[in-house]
């Protein structure tokens, strides 16, 4: 059964509302309005501005810093929701917050993707869409649908009008692997690794290059930037092996701590990134991080899931 576009509703919380702002202006769509403040003592305090009675509803908002504060935004809507008789709700979360602890990786640790999924559905999510997961795993994590989309046709629209000669495409660590080499295969490079081995969270340790990358453009690719160690230490790398030069690519800006002066100061070249995390002034400012849109994409896939069509589609 196809749902009539008047019965599609999209809210959005506080944690990226320009991105917001450009879903609906993709969808040809007015974002629903909320009350979303905060009690003196922080508590969060949600009132829905229209009716959502049988209505098809997405709610937007990456868990993004402050992490804690957004997902419980999102939780709150999604509850008030629930209680106010919409017909199917979805989270889009273009980023997922807490993705990386997502296994018992060491004694006496939460699984703490997981605990996300289960909060996300015990407070009324139908479904959930997000982009790029830390580990596509997650998705067994729920007990509803997930789409799990991926920005690299935005990415490789973006690459090959750069039309960069002698390129290789080039994975951080041996997990971003199957990542790094769909990007090979779809730009036509070949495909270098960086074996690293990672002492504590935060702090990477560059080991060795597997592949030849002397006199190569390399591009860096992963899910996501933290505090920037593994670029800057795996540009470095890349260069000792005699790269030509080194850039990079990661869908999600987290760009925490001292990473953007790390990037400024580093020998990458250039750093493309996505608008699902708002970007920090410092980020924003910097000549060598550049943000793409993700706003289509999101939008496409949001059309899909109401209308009930292939989402499939939107894969590269």
């Amino acid at each position: 059964m196809k749902h009539d576009h008047d019965r599609l509703k999209v809210f959005a919380g506080n944690a990226n509302p320009a991105l917001a702002k450009e879903i609906c202006l993709a969808l040809e769509l007015e974002q629903s309005q909320a009350m979303v403040k905060q009690f003196s003592d922080g508590e969060i305090y949600i009132q829905l501005r229209e009716n959502v009675r049988g209505e098809d509803v997405f709610v937007i908002q990456p868990t993004c810093t402050p992490v804690d504060r957004n997902m419980m935004e999102l939780l709150l809507m999604i509850d008030a929701l629930k209680r106010s008789s919409a017909q199917r709700i979805t989270a889009v979360l273009p980023y997922y917050g807490y993705a990386r602890q997502d296994r018992k990786d060491k004694p006496r640790v939460p699984i703490s993707a997981k605990l996300i999924a289960a909060l996300l559905e015990t407070a009324g999510a139908d479904r959930v869409l997000t982009l790029d997961l830390h580990a596509a795993q997650i998705q067994g994590f729920f007990d509803i649908p997930v789409d799990h989309l991926f920005a690299m046709p935005v990415m490789i629209d973006y690459f090959r009008s750069q039309g960069t000669p002698a390129l290789t495409v080039v994975s951080p660590d041996a997990g971003g692997v199957e990542r790094a080499r769909a990007f090979a295969k779809r730009l036509g490079a070949p495909l270098a690794i960086i074996d690293k081995r990672r002492e504590e969270a935060n702090v990477a340790e560059v080991m060795n290059v597997v592949g030849d990358v002397s006199g190569r453009n390399c591009l860096l690719v992963d899910d996501l930037i933290d505090t920037a160690g593994t670029l800057v230490k795996g540009a470095e790398a890349l260069l000792e092996k005699g790269a030509a030069s080194v850039s990079a690519c990661a869908t999600h800006a987290v760009l925490s701590g001292p990473a953007v002066s790390m990037i400024e100061e580093s020998e990458l070249k250039e750093v493309v990134v996505t608008n699902s995390i708002p970007l920090s002034e410092a980020a924003r400012k910097s000549s060598r991080v550049k943000s793409l849109s993700i706003a289509k994409l999101m939008a496409d896939a949001i059309r899909s899931i109401h209308e009930e069509t292939s989402v499939s589609t939107l894969f590269v």
